[in-house]
């Protein structure tokens, strides 16, 4: 874990005091990173040897007293001083002026979170999961932030007996199996703290799957600790999406902690956001779902920007998305390829948004098209019975056995060559001569 020049300048820069020996054991303590973290322009400049033009300075400094800033001292490190205008981690955690240029389509909750709140912390949007915001804070304030109407509002951050309010409402609620856990960002509470909330979720029945979102892995990977990952192996099933939007992104450094989740059994995934100027570019994009898969990180979503306040200037038309696909489908392995999806404003959920592939179809057949653009047909079946269903779920005796299959229960051929089943002959139902011996 040798450090980079760059990154003991920084650190010598935040902290003269420390000896040489010090400054590898402070930069991977991830409470160190916090103490640290970067939260106006002038420290900004400091840290990175830097001086802003003075009216662009000016106009940040504005944005930032509206939306506030924090950076760790990792993330800030992977800034091109060389190339600030066009780096993609300084626009997503640098203010940019024109944050502060609302549009009348922008909202302070564009996906109506709040009204899909039946108790604090809790969105309950879709029949059988929930959203559950057990964290305010965050390792980083990115620009880009959907929930920026909650960002460093500390007044926010949940007490113990709201984060009990929605382990009751999971609790009194049996059609919720999956919970996701969200914040800001959960690993930036305690281990214990979050061991305890995944412990109570864990001891309600219906609960089947708890999953965790976090950028930790991308702006602080050194969160990633061994004690933590130890913690969540008591838990499985946990699933955890983290949120790269770049290549340059995955670090070294950020490739141990996703490796360290990976090797404790854990699925990981990643969405990403389309933001303009950061990743609006289909090579841009392969290149990170690419470097994404050899990390063990499945490509999840691709998000469209939300139409929170202040993102106009990240928004992308919808057709660069679909294009970013055109790109991926069928040029590259499809589980590096993520879902599209605009989160409908309104609350209305996420809505994949696809090429169109399907052409036309017919009652006989459908006419389609591949990546190449080489279209061709499907033959539809000659005739289609569908399996009479009178909708009486409870008494069904068709395919709708839902339990798992008895592993030990032998049939057909199979029964007859086991050892542990003592049939010895398989009799076609009906057969006249067992029918006379039932008489």
């Amino acid at each position: 874990m040798k450090l980079s020049s760059s990154q003991k300048n920084l650190i010598g820069s935040i902290d003269e005091t420390l000896a040489d020996n010090e400054y590898k054991q402070h930069w991977h303590d991830w409470k160190w990173q916090m103490r640290h973290c970067i939260r106006d322009l002038d420290t900004f400049e400091r840290y990175l040897g830097i001086e802003l033009p003075a009216h662009e300075r000016k106009a940040m400094q504005h944005s930032a007293e509206r939306f506030p800033i924090s950076v760790t001292p990792y993330y800030l490190s992977l800034i091109n001083t060389d190339n600030l205008v066009n780096d993609p981690i300084f626009r997503q955690s640098i203010p940019s002026p024109l944050e502060r240029s609302i549009h009348e389509s922008e909202m302070e909750d564009p996906l109506h979170e709040e009204a899909d709140s039946p108790v604090p912390g809790i969105t309950h949007r879709y029949p059988d999961r929930v959203l559950f915001l057990i964290s305010n804070m965050c390792a980083m304030y990115c620009r880009h932030c959907t929930r920026k109407r909650k960002v460093g509002d500390h007044d926010s951050i949940p007490a113990r007996s709201e984060i009990e309010k929605g382990i009751e409402y999971i609790r009194e609620t049996p059609q919720i199996r999956d919970v996701l856990l969200s914040g800001g960002d959960p690993f930036l509470l305690s281990d214990e703290q979050l061991d305890w909330i995944i412990t109570e979720l864990g001891k309600i029945e219906h609960v089947e799957v708890i999953r965790i979102g976090t950028r930790t892995p991308v702006v602080l990977p050194q969160r990633i600790t061994d004690d933590l990952v130890s913690m969540l192996k008591r838990h499985h099933p946990i699933w955890i999406n983290t949120h790269f939007n770049h290549p340059c992104e995955i670090t070294n450094t950020s490739r141990r902690a996703l490796a360290k989740l990976a090797d404790a059994g854990i699925p990981l995934g990643n969405q990403s956001v389309l933001l303009a100027g950061v990743n609006d570019c289909p090579r841009i994009m392969r290149a990170l779902v690419h470097k994404l898969v050899a990390n063990r990180v499945r490509p999840y979503y691709l998000y469209q920007c939300d139409l929170s306040e202040g993102l106009s200037h990240f928004r992308t038309p919808v057709g660069k998305g679909i294009e970013i696909l055109e790109n991926l489908i069928g040029h590259t392995s499809g589980f590096c390829v993520p879902t599209y999806v605009i989160d409908a404003p309104g609350g209305g959920g996420k809505i994949p948004v696809m090429p169109n592939y399907l052409i036309s179809w017919s009652t006989n057949k459908v006419v389609l098209r591949n990546y190449e653009g080489v279209i061709t047909t499907y033959k539809e079946p000659d005739s289609y019975e569908p399996i009479f269903c009178d909708r009486k779920c409870d008494v069904c005796d068709l395919q709708l056995d839902l339990g798992d299959a008895d592993e030990s229960k032998a049939t057909g051929i199979q029964m007859l060559l086991s050892d542990h089943d003592k049939t010895i002959a398989l009799v076609p139902e009906g057969n006249e001569r067992h029918t006379r011996r039932d008489d």
